[in-house]
């Protein structure tokens, strides 16, 4: 006896892809995930690839496995997708210091964050 297969997290129309450990802090990267937020995939994929951002690249590898995934596991069409949604999060902070002066200690904080990004497949008129 085999048990339940664990249900679905996103609709029968998405798909969904987790990048995590992003050297990068959250208010960064959130400013790239809002580039591409409600967007065509391939208008996503151009503007990440011109983007000056050095995040972009892990954005647009992030998004093209959110394609992927959605074109094997989930079989939706590529062209009639559009990027739902796009969320970032807190992920770990690496802490470093420098000494200053009169024996103080300056702190320095290495942000790492997380994206996730939900693709959806809409209708043809899109």
């Amino acid at each position: 006896m085999s048990t339940e297969k664990n249900p679905r997290r996103v609709a029968d129309n998405e798909a969904m892809a987790i990048s995590r450990m992003l050297r990068t802090s959250p208010q960064k990267l959130n400013l790239v995930a809002g580039l591409i937020r409600g967007k065509k995939v391939s208008n996503a994929l151009s503007d990440l690839t011109f983007s000056k951002r050095r995040i972009a690249g892990d954005v647009k590898k992030c998004l093209q496995s959110a394609i992927a995934n959605a074109e094997n596991n989930h079989n939706l069409d590529v062209d009639n997708l559009i990027v739902a949604e796009a969320w970032v999060g807190k992920n770990l902070v690496m802490k470093r210091g420098r000494p200053r002066a009169r024996g103080r200690f300056g702190k320095i904080m290495k942000p790492f964050s997380e994206i996730t990004i939900k693709v959806r497949q809409v209708g043809e008129t899109a």
